[in-house]
């Protein structure tokens, strides 16, 4: 029996899942935590990478890592990384970005030139940052990878080992062209000041980049979205809500309709993943349980004794600032307060809306962009909450459809790993997980009015 590994290495921890090839049979497990903070040694991910596959990935016929996307890992001539890596949700790069968007001649110039426009989470913008604030540090790189391209090459040797990426993690990049399907290194060249470092070569889904010590297949790898869509295994009409510690809502499509509010990114089967992004998503209610001093297990019971829509009370959920809307020195707020919503009760239920009418806003933004869903999936640690999934419908105003729980991103890369051993013109198919639907019932109109109040109360501080 061949088995195969997928790796999430995500911004909280590394996860690993071992799988049967031919079946997807998920066989063995490990995790390690990952340091806080919106920059880490990339060390730090060898190290847990190690530990969380330590016993499992020496005895696989393939591995595959999937990453948390956009960061930055700036390496010198002697294979060292000059910095810490900068992470997607560090937004110290925020006017970085808008000074990139500005010189190219404004958002449709990006969308012609690489399918998306930049945020600060993208690694151009955090290279122009770089570039004028640490101009030394600049000079001496050598090599810009992303956080699944350094793990990839680690796991073939590192240093002279040339350097592999693939479409969807380079997508991400603002200097790889979705549209095109090849480097912009003018585009990189003008963000890093004219520095023209050595990128990764960017493989096809199903290529192998190599090979490790102990002789298992290196494939591509993905980006973390791409390969949650692999694990899934998304169709035509499917939209999927993840609710990490931030937010995605993406679908697959096979063109690409570009949209100033939504990121082109390529996908993990040689198509197309529409995305959009928020900062905020699971982070909330870990946030609002600490402020309470209560477990995160105990948030939900709290929150169904407020009413729905928690008495007109509304947390705006800007916690990290927000790249949807693109906010990024945004900060949380709460509106209503009087004596009778200054409850725990009335916090809690108003932390799960406030996250998830966000999270409403960036479906009608990939609504807006083209995608007509059929079928919502909610997927991520927040969806495991039965609260959390039963006002999802509501708000959303969409049957939601629950998967059961599993690591889908460390699944998505163990499928890509699988086919990049069995070759093929499409991914092996593995068994589509069983599923659980909640029924969008909103008869009295309760879901429209907590959207209105939470419209209302972000129009009243940042617009529409």
């Amino acid at each position: 029996m061949a088995t195969v590994a997928g790796v999430d290495s995500s911004t909280q921890s590394c996860k690993v899942v071992v799988c049967d090839a031919d079946t997807g049979e998920v066989l063995a497990r490990g995790s390690a935590p990952h340091p806080d903070g919106t920059e880490v040694p990339p060390e730090a991910w060898w190290t847990a990478l190690q530990k969380a596959g330590e016993g499992l990935l020496d005895n696989v016929d393939a591995v595959s890592i999937a990453g948390q996307q956009h960061g930055l890992v700036a390496l010198d001539d002697s294979h060292r990384p000059v910095r810490d890596a900068l992470l997607w949700n560090d937004v110290r790069s925020a006017e970085a970005a808008d000074d990139l968007v500005a010189e190219l001649g404004g958002p449709q110039a990006w969308l012609d030139a690489v399918g998306s426009v930049p945020v600060a989470a993208f690694t151009a913008a955090k290279l122009r940052w770089m570039a004028d604030h640490e101009p030394d540090l600049a000079d001496r790189v050598a090599r810009v990878m992303l956080p699944h391209d350094y793990l990839t090459w680690r796991l073939r040797g590192g240093g002279d080992a040339v350097p592999t990426t693939d479409r969807s993690d380079a997508s991400g990049t603002g200097y790889w062209s979705a549209v095109q399907g090849r480097y912009r290194e003018d585009l990189l060249a003008d963000a890093f000041r004219g520095r023209r470092p050595e990128l990764p070569t960017v493989l096809a889904p199903s290529e192998s980049a190599g090979g490790t010590a102990s002789g298992a297949l290196v494939a591509a790898g993905a980006g973390d979205n791409a390969a949650a869509a692999l694990g899934l295994g998304i169709g035509d009409g499917d939209v999927v809500i993840s609710l990490g510690t931030s937010g995605t809502a993406f679908a697959r499509t096979s063109q690409l309709r570009t949209d100033p509010f939504v990121n082109g990114f390529a996908d993990a089967t040689g198509q197309f993943l529409p995305l959009v992004c928020t900062l905020n998503a699971a982070r909330v209610l870990d946030a609002m349980a600490t402020a309470l001093g209560i477990p995160l297990s105990e948030l939900d019971a709290l929150a169904r004794q407020a009413p729905p829509g928690a008495d007109g009370l509304v947390l705006l959920p800007y916690l990290s600032g927000e790249r949807t809307p693109n906010l990024p020195h945004a900060r949380g707020s709460l509106h209503g307060l009087r004596a009778e919503t200054m409850r725990p009760t009335h916090l809690a239920r108003a932390a799960v809306e406030g996250m998830l009418c966000n999270m409403a806003d960036a479906l009608d933004t990939l609504r807006a962009a083209g995608a007509i869903p059929q079928r919502v999936l909610l997927v991520g640690g927040a969806s495991r909450s039965a609260f959390v999934a039963e006002n999802a419908a509501q708000i959303f105003g969409a049957t939601v459809t629950l998967p059961q729980p599993e690591e889908y991103v460390a699944l998505g890369a163990a499928r890509q790993a699988a086919w990049a051993l069995r070759g093929g013109a499409e991914p092996p198919r593995w068994p589509v997980a069983a599923t659980v639907e909640i029924p969008a019932i909103d008869d009295r109109g309760v879901g429209l009015r907590i959207r209105s109040a939470y419209a209302e109360a972000r129009e009243s501080l940042y617009g529409s």
